[in-house]
């Protein structure tokens, strides 16, 4: 299959990794698999979200890490209380001063796991009860937000953003019958740390999609 891809730009976002230009470019690149078992048969976004070709007819995987050929992350998972992969997939945090860090994105029935694909630590657990909803644009990027109300938000981009906004909302829907609600805007709001609040917009451009970062905490002051 060949790739799709669009461009992403991003003002004012630093990287603490050195691979940052290929980072970025990961932000618009082709979504998806052909590799696994398990078919979308539905549109998460019920039509809302530009989507990529390759993103509207390709197979499921889930775990594109192999957790469970990893004792350290099966022991970490175990120690929580935790067994059954839903999704596992390296994506890119960003941290509450708005850098890039890759970590690893595990989804269980009960939990979302960030883990630091070097050490396998925990660097934090989101039980999904926690979870109010998840926030993305109406464009052709990779950015998602988990906007977690009682602690403070998660933003990530990752080029299977479907797969992970599918699981979410059917793990929460047939663990606690909750409809766990999908906002589409090519702007908003979202906590990057407790008492940080940023705004995320999204611009279409020639070739693909300008995303820009406002601190709405510092224009408050």
């Amino acid at each position: 299959m060949s790739a799709f891809r669009r461009k992403v730009q991003i003002d004012g976002v630093p990287s603490e990794t050195g691979d940052y230009d290929h980072e970025k470019a990961d932000l618009g690149a082709k979504e998806g698999s052909d590799d696994g078992n398990v078919t979308e048969d539905h549109d998460p976004f019920a039509g809302g979200k530009v989507r990529r070709k390759a993103s509207m007819a390709r197979i499921f995987k889930g775990d594109y890490v192999d957790v469970r050929s990893k004792p350290y992350l099966m022991k970490l998972l175990e120690k929580q209380g935790d067994r059954g992969v839903l999704f596992a997939d390296k994506i890119l945090k960003f941290t509450g001063s708005g850098k890039m860090k890759r970590q690893i994105l595990v989804i269980t029935d009960f939990a979302i796991y960030i883990i630091n694909p070097e050490t396998y630590a925990l660097k934090r657990r989101i039980a999904l009860a926690a979870v109010e909803r998840l926030c993305l644009s109406q464009l052709s990027d990779n950015f998602i937000a988990v906007i977690v109300p009682t602690e403070y938000d998660l933003l990530m981009a990752s080029t299977r953003k479907t797969e992970i906004v599918t699981f979410l909302v059917e793990s929460m829907k047939s663990t606690s019958n909750y409809e766990l609600e999908v906002n589409l805007s090519n702007s908003f709001e979202y906590h990057a740390a407790s008492d940080i609040v940023k705004e995320i917009q999204f611009e279409e451009v020639e070739g693909g999609t300008k995303t820009k970062f406002v601190n709405k905490t510092a224009q408050a002051l």
